[in-house]
């Protein structure tokens, strides 16, 4: 999940938190988007999705940091499933849209429906919404290592000796859409994911990810949490103005604490420009994968928050910990099974912060 929490929307109700987004080939000229949602869900979060939500992958062709592709999901009603009061289904369905239509409203050509806890089949595309495992890793110390940074002016390289794992054994609700890569583009593409509220009122975009960890870690002020607001209603096209400045200072202060950097400043604005704009960058095709040399795509298994921590301080950090790999599978939907009531015994609903 690294990115729970990130609004005040999203606090308020869990179907409107965009935790992670993923990128990686499929079978057979396929590509695989993937983004999870409801933090802790079972737990402390219920498991359906905002039925005045809009749930959409968005791919720009031509690196000018708008979308020309974009592909929605939008969910019925829920109903309860399989006589259980704590289990419930909903229709969905997936369009594609390009032109201005890519750019807001559920406007699209429709592609294939289908139900949660289901996978969805159309010709060459599957779509699958479900309760899936947590496949995120962090160590609880990152708390310790920001508030050195922040109220200490430090670099603290020993936050991360306790290994634990706060989103260990914890599901989320999956929404995964595999498509002929030709239905995307050609080559390079950069990709980003976001939830939007669009019902009676005029569309507004609540959650925005692209790259892993930037709000969490980069823009994660004590004194100005309006920022991750400011950066989750924004557009990619915008970053480079708005908050490349406040990620430049970051690595610049945190280089300079961790004397990892012969110039901090210049550090920093090198960090700034390959997060600005905030888009995760694929060829088409290959390989997904997402480490410190280059981002290209990002694997269910890659270790996003160990390459994000080593970028921000430009010295390895290791916080010991990694996704559960043996929660993947090999095909459709690429998530394995979600951790059972025995499996959770001894979890504690994750707690959700105060909302401001």
């Amino acid at each position: 999940m690294s990115h729970h929490f990130d609004t005040k929307l999203a606090k308020e109700d869990p179907s409107l938190n965009l935790c992670d987004f993923y990128l990686f080939d499929g079978p057979s000229g396929k590509t695989v988007m993937a983004m999870t949602v409801n933090p802790d869900v079972g737990l402390s979060a219920p498991d359906t999705l905002h039925p005045e939500g809009l749930y959409a992958f968005r791919f720009d062709l031509n690196g000018d940091a708008r979308e020309e592709v974009t592909f929605k999901f939008r969910f019925g009603e829920p109903r309860h499933g399989d006589g259980s009061e704590h289990t419930h289904i909903q229709p969905f369905v997936v369009r594609k849209a390009t032109g201005d239509d890519a750019l807001r409203g559920d406007a699209g050509e429709s592609l294939v429906e289908g139900e949660t806890g289901s996978v969805a089949t159309d010709s060459d595309l599957r779509a699958y919404v479900g309760i899936a495992p947590e496949l995120f890793a962090a160590n609880a110390g990152f708390g310790t290592f920001m508030t050195a940074f922040y109220k200490d002016q430090r670099f603290d390289g020993d936050a991360f000796l306790h290994q634990q794992n706060p989103f260990a054994r914890r599901n989320v609700t999956a929404i995964v859409l595999e498509v002929p890569s030709e239905l995307i583009g050609k080559g390079k593409i950069n990709a980003w994911a976001t939830i939007s509220l669009f019902g009676h009122a005029p569309e507004v975009q609540v959650s925005r990810w692209g790259l892993p960890m930037v709000t969490h870690l980069f823009l994660n002020d004590p004194s100005d949490q309006e920022v991750k607001e400011q950066f989750n209603a924004s557009v990619p096209s915008e970053d480079l103005e708005r908050f490349a400045k406040s990620i430049a200072d970051f690595a610049e202060k945190m280089t300079t604490y961790a004397g990892s950097a012969a110039d901090p400043g210049e550090y920093g604005k090198l960090i700034a420009a390959r997060l600005c704009p905030n888009t995760l960058p694929y060829e088409l095709g290959t390989s997904a994968a997402f480490e410190v040399a280059s981002f290209n795509g990002r694997a269910l298994g890659d270790d996003a928050l160990d390459v994000m921590l080593t970028l921000a301080a430009n010295t390895p950090l290791v916080d010991g910990l990694a996704p559960d790999r043996g929660r993947i599978r090999k095909d459709f939907p690429y998530y394995g099974a979600p951790y059972t009531a025995e499996e959770q015994v001894g979890v504690t609903p994750m707690p959700r912060p105060a909302k401001k």
